[in-house]
This record gives structure tokens, sequence and C-alpha cells, in this order.
């Protein structure tokens, strides 16, 4: 193995919580990492995001592993209800029952911006909202379904962002093919 070669893995893991190290030993023992040492890193990594499932990404060079949090939109929406960390050992099925601000959504959607395929922000407004229908909390004291179908219907404005030509290169690439494979399916 080149010991400048760069892995990337990426692991699901309890926040604030050391996780089991033999689920990680296959992922990491065969490029020579301690599972234990890399459960400890990852649990102080994601101290901000105690009692929340998270995604981390570990990338690993020369046999040291890096240690970044990889939030999801659930994970951002259940956050943003500022709700007290709970011992998800003891307390099972939570109703996530609390409500959170236009601007808290606006936020959460601007980080998810690039995992989404929207053309605009107002498409990952309303993909964040179906987001916080499924957890089960309301925007502004709103049903999350209202609030979108307000947003269709003009009556809520969304700022308008990143227009398809200032996009990553490559969501303009999945787009690109997503199109090419369109065409392709109606010529078919």
């Amino acid at each position: 193995m080149d010991p400048n070669e760069i892995k990337i893995i990426y692991v699901r893991a309890t926040g604030g919580e050391v996780g089991a190290a033999a689920a990680l030993a296959p992922k990491v023992g065969p490029l020579g990492l301690a599972p234990k040492k890399v459960g400890e890193d990852i649990a102080k990594a994601t101290q901000d995001w105690k009692g929340l499932r998270v995604t981390v990404q570990l990338t690993i060079q020369n046999r040291q592993a890096a240690v970044a949090v990889v939030p999801s939109a659930s994970s951002l929406v259940i956050r943003a209800l500022k709700e007290a960390p709970r011992d998800r050992k003891k307390e099972k099925n939570i109703k996530h029952n609390g409500n959170i601000s236009l601007d808290d959504v606006l936020d959460i959607a601007r980080i998810m911006r690039h995992k989404s395929l929207a053309r605009e922000l107002k498409g990952t407004v309303k993909e964040i909202l179906g987001t916080a229908f499924s957890v089960g909390c309301t925007v502004d004291g709103q049903n999350p379904k209202e609030l979108g179908d307000a947003i269709d219907a003009g009556e809520v404005e969304i700022p308008v962002s990143c227009a398809l030509k200032k996009m990553m290169p490559h969501v303009v690439l999945n787009r690109v093919f997503f199109f090419f494979l369109v065409v392709c399916s109606l010529v078919l």
C-alpha cells in the first residue's frame, strides 16, 4: 500500500459515543489502523452531534485518519430543534414535535445545497420542508406541507441562489447526464 495514497471511508455513527470497535474493524483494520483509536477520534469529532446518527467521513493517509462529519438533512433539522440530548438506549421512537423557523430551514438548505438536485434554492428549501414533515416538526407554527404549497403559490418568497452555470461542475454533469437519459428514453 502506497503511504501517500488517500482512502476515504464513510461510516454511520452516533454523535459523541464511542462505537463498537468490532463494527469498525473490517473497514479500518486492513488499512493498518486501530479500530478503538478511530472510534475514539469519531466520538471526539462528533461531540456537537450528541445523540444523533450522523455520517462520518474518514480520510486515511499514511495510517492517519482525519474525521469529518457529513451531516444529513434530517440530522440538521433535529439539531435545529435544539432538543436535549437523549439516551438512545432507553428512549426509543422519539416524536420530534418542536418548531423551527423558516430562517433555520433556509440555513439548512444552504448547507445541503451541494447535495440537492434542485435547480434553485427554492427546490432545496422544499426538500428540507419534506424532511421536516417526516421528522414531525412544524416550521413557523405551520405544517411543512402547507408552507411548501405557499412557496409554490408565490405567497412565501425564497431568495434566488446559485444559477445552473454557477453550480459545481459535478452537479452540472449530473444534470446533463440526466437530461441525456430523458432524451434517449423519449426517442426509444
